[in-house]
């Protein structure tokens, strides 16, 4: 029974499902009947739902039988009115049809007038369109054409200014053309261009300063030159109303309009044209040649493309190459001034440049890299000056070469550069001038020297006589009595040398000028070089001249005598030097002239000269001396040889009256001890073995004319005998041997008052052995011939006893 009832609830729940499955075909659009279908195949009941199915339908079509029988009449009563209205309906289209034709074509010529006027309306509305887009764009293609025409003008900051406003203000608006896309990629293309020509202008404005950097740099020391020279007429007279010019007022004349719109050519080299002008008329200012406007130009618009950086850095880096370019000197720059003026005039060029970039630009160069520009020009110009000024040897090119760098100093000093370095440089260059100065000096008094005729100075008339005594100082009341004509004691070379000294002075002094030194400084600057000019390079000449091979007494004589007068102009030099200086000599380190110690010194080398020249001399009377040491004859009269010696002498020492009193008596002195000696030395020599006492007896004549000549006093001042006394030795020995005092000399030997005190017992013995050979020589050739005479064998036998003592007193001195 379970079974049963289990079966009929399932029979049940099957018929539910079928009827929901019904329901939902008959209620679902056919695209979604497919699901259903598949639930109906996917059950085990498909045979009971077909049976259904086809139950539904069967249903479904009765019903509808049903309807169309009940509805049939009504129908056929429609269908019969609808073909009564298809009658009609066809009249009204045989109507419509031809009113329609007769519409179209009565409408035709209106349906073409509406299509024009429907044209017409377009056309309208499109122009309107297209003027208002223009009226937009138009502003946009003046700006552009504008943009155009400064460009091909080179007015580059203008056209910067208005392809911003382009950018920026216009081409926003007309974004969407495409024109306005060509012209927005064309814009970083223009910047590039604009900075591109500018830099080329940059550097057309560099290479132009670069190479006219010397007209600059002289103009602008011309006008420091013309200021240097109206201050010193300020200085002078009253100040008339002139003020110097101040660098502020210089720069006024570079005031320039940044936004320049005057079109630029492409010749425009940032270097005006400006004629040659007279002298007397203003020179222009340094400034005036320059058109900085490329350097502007270039900056701003590097500035508005946000690129200064950049720029600056190009610039200091271009103009540090220029200035190591200017810096270098040519290698033959110290052969003329105008190497060095041309240098010089870059050197200004650069830094007035740079000075006026500083000063109107901000930012494009500062003052740490103008003051690091200057120091490296500094010392690259010290060290080229110092190389070059070594090689000069003319003192006006160093001189020259001084004013030109006092300028150059002066000149950048205007700029507020600082020179001190210049000035200590100056000082070095000073003693090199001092050099160069004794040089030329040296070849002036070596020419002033050998064209001297060492005479007096002959004057017939009172007009010579102050001429002389105006070119050097010379007081003397006796000459001054003496009628005319007269002569000076010293010779032409005096005052041409002191004239000399006065000119090194002079020289000196005007190396002095501009370099701001205090009067002591100068007057010690003078002084140390004309002590070097004295004692060196006066000195030097001197000696040279007095040591010459072929001199004379006479030159040394007046020699002499012109070194005397120098030695006392001294002290008017001194006064020379206070009257030019200002410095008394009483100040404090002043130096003193070494002067008078060098004129004694070259007298003393003139004295000593002359006593060589003198003993010189009477060596070559001497070599002319031909005596017969083995005559027998006794002559009367002296030597021919020394006669002429003695007249020499006596003239010789009569020229020395000009002289002073001791040096001619030296001189007398030395003579007469010379002569002395050498006749000892003559009778003494080695090569004379022999001689006889008839040639002793012709020796004696020839030193008594030596004793009277002493004796006649042929120099002022001796006392007498003192003379003679230069003889006493050769006196006492010949009188020894002719008187054949042998005995008394013996005896008295040793004895402070002997009568043969000068006589030395080894010459006595030297003769004393020459006399023995000649007796002994003599004797052997007498016993050939005859008997040998008692006296000569005796005589012998006494000589050679005299020589036994000799040697024993010899022997016993020197024990």
């Amino acid at each position: 029974m379970d079974r049963g009832k289990m079966a009929e609830a399932e029979s049940l729940e099957t018929a539910a499902e079928h009827e929901r499955i019904l329901r939902e075909i008959e209620s679902t659009d056919t695209a979604c009947i497919g699901p259903t279908l598949r639930s109906v195949y996917d059950g085990e009941e498909h045979g009971r739902f077909m049976e259904k199915l086809e139950t539904r339908i069967r249903n479904h079509d009765r019903e509808i039988e049903k309807m169309c029988n009940f509805h049939y009449q009504g129908f056929v009563d429609s269908i019969t009115e609808l073909l009564k209205v298809r009658g009609e309906a066809q009249k009204l289209k045989n109507q419509v049809t031809d009113t329609n034709r007769k519409l179209q074509h009565e409408g035709k010529e209106l349906v073409i007038a509406m299509e024009e006027l429907k044209q017409c309306r377009l056309q309208q509305r499109n122009i309107s369109a297209t003027v208002d887009k223009l009226m937009l764009c138009l502003p946009v293609l003046e700006m552009y054409s504008k943009l155009r025409d400064q460009m091909k003008t080179k007015r580059h900051y203008p056209a910067l200014k208005t392809l911003e406003h382009l950018e920026h203000t216009y081409l926003p608006q007309v974004s969407h053309y495409r024109f306005c896309k060509v012209m927005v990629d064309n814009i970083p293309k223009l910047r590039e261009e604009i900075k591109d020509v500018s830099m080329s202008d940059l550097k057309d404005f560099l290479e132009s300063i670069r190479k006219h950097s010397d007209k600059i740099g002289e103009t602008a020391m011309k006008q420091a030159q013309q200021q240097r020279n109206l201050d010193n007429i300020v200085l002078q007279q009253p100040r008339i109303g002139s003020k110097r010019k101040s660098k502020k007022d210089a720069y006024t004349i570079f005031d320039t309009e940044i936004e320049s719109t005057s079109p630029k050519s492409e010749q425009d080299s940032g270097i005006l044209d400006v004629e040659d002008e007279e002298d007397d008329e203003e020179v222009p200012g340094a400034q005036d040649l320059v058109d900085f406007s490329p350097v502007y130009r270039c900056l701003h618009i590097y500035s508005v493309l946000g690129a200064r950086e950049t720029f600056e850095n190009y610039y200091r880096k271009q103009r540090r190459k220029q200035a190591r370019l200017v810096l270098q000197p040519p290698s033959n720059m110290h052969e003329t001034l105008d190497g060095y003026r041309k240098y010089f005039n870059q050197i200004v060029g650069f830094f007035v440049v740079e000075d006026h970039i500083l000063h109107t630009t901000q930012g494009l160069v500062n003052r740490a890299y103008i003051d690091e520009l200057w120091e490296m020009a500094l010392s690259k110009t010290i060290a080229a000056l110092r190389t070059h000024s070594s090689y000069c040897s003319d003192p006006n090119l160093v001189l020259d070469l001084k004013n030109l760098i006092v300028l150059f100093a002066d000149t950048l000093q205007v700029y507020g550069f600082p020179v001190n370095q210049l000035f200590d440089m100056l000082l070095e260059i000073r003693d090199q001038y001092s050099e160069t100065l004794l040089k030329k000096w040296a070849g002036i008094f070596r020419n002033i020297l050998d064209s001297d005729n060492y005479s007096p100075i002959p004057v017939t008339s009172e007009e010579m006589y102050k001429k002389v005594v105006g070119q050097f100082p010379f007081q003397d009341t006796e000459l001054e009595k003496q009628p005319f004509p007269k002569k000076f004691p010293f010779s032409e070379f005096v005052p041409k040398v002191y004239n000399q000294i006065k000119e090194f002075i002079y020289a000196c002094l005007k190396f002095s000028e501009d370099l701001h030194l205090s009067s002591t400084e100068v007057d010690d600057m003078i002084r140390k070089s004309t002590n070097l000019l004295l004692t060196r390079t006066l000195s030097n000449s001197l000696q040279n001249v007095i040591k010459r091979k072929n001199i004379g007494l006479t030159e040394l004589v007046q020699i002499i005598i012109n070194t005397t007068h120098l030695e006392k102009s001294c002290k008017y030099l001194e006064e020379f030097i206070t009257n030019i200086t200002n410095v008394l000599p009483e100040t404090v380190h002043t130096t003193k002239l070494y002067g008078t110690t060098t004129f004694k010194d070259a007298r003393h080398a003139a004295e000593e000269e002359i006593y060589t020249n003198l003993n010189q001399k009477i060596d070559q009377f001497l070599q002319l001396a031909d005596y017969d040491w083995m005559t027998g004859d006794l002559g009367n009269k002296a030597s021919d040889y020394l006669v002429d010696l003695i007249a020499f002498l006596r003239s010789t020492f009569a020229v020395f009256t000009h002289l002073p009193g001791k040096v001619a008596q030296t001189a007398c002195m030395s003579a007469c001890k010379h002569l002395a000696t050498s006749l000892m030395q003559l009778l003494l020599e080695a090569e004379v073995r022999q001689l006889t006492l008839g040639a002793l007896q012709q020796f004696n004549l020839d030193v008594r004319e030596c004793e009277q000549f002493a004796r006649s006093g042929p120099v002022p001042g001796f006392q007498e005998d003192t003379l003679q006394l230069a003889f006493i030795d050769l006196r006492q020995l010949l009188d020894l041997f002719i008187q054949w005092d042998w005995s008394t000399y013996l005896a008295d030997y040793g004895q402070p008052n002997c009568k043969y005190l000068r006589v030395n017992p080894v010459t006595a013995l030297t003769l004393l052995e020459k006399i023995s050979r000649e007796m002994k020589d003599t004797s052997r050739k007498n016993n050939m011939f005859a008997q040998f005479r008692k006296n000569e064998r005796d005589k012998q036998k006494l000589i050679d006893t005299v020589a036994k003592q000799l040697r024993a007193l010899i022997s016993t001195h020197h024990s």
